[in-house]
């Protein structure tokens, strides 16, 4: 009897569906657009209440000559400051983006465990691009 209720257990154990992921471009209207607006211009509903304007990030590429920098991107999404304690307005969003990794290669030739969540808004972000 006990290995009935085991491999029935194991089975409905097979059958729980694992959470979904969210997409970029849902994780970009959730966490960014509120600042950044929903086309990524710098001009969302929240921009007025803030002392400097949000970027205006459907220019990341052409402020980096045609490039765009996905490592430097994802380390100024995760909260990465560069050393410059409160230099930046924008929240630090490592906490929420924490889950599953992917090898990466966000533009220097190296490949490197990184958050799925934080690589899919870096994609996005590259939809973006005027």
């Amino acid at each position: 009897m006990r290995l009935v209720l085991l491999v029935a257990a194991l089975g409905l154990a097979g059958c729980v569906e694992k959470e979904r992921t969210p997409t970029g471009a849902e994780d970009f209207a959730t966490y960014c657009a509120a600042c950044h607006g929903a086309g990524g211009k710098g001009d969302g509903p929240a921009a007025a209440g803030l002392d400097r304007k949000p970027a205006d990030l459907t220019r990341i590429a052409a402020r980096n000559g045609g490039e765009f920098p996905g490592t430097r991107v994802m380390a100024k999404i995760w909260g990465y400051t560069g050393g410059r304690n409160g230099a930046s307005p924008m929240p630090q969003f490592g906490p929420l983006l924490q889950g599953d990794l992917v090898p990466y290669d966000g533009g220097d030739g190296i490949a490197t465990p990184t958050p799925v969540r934080l690589v899919q808004i870096a994609e996005y972000l590259k939809t973006l691009q005027d």
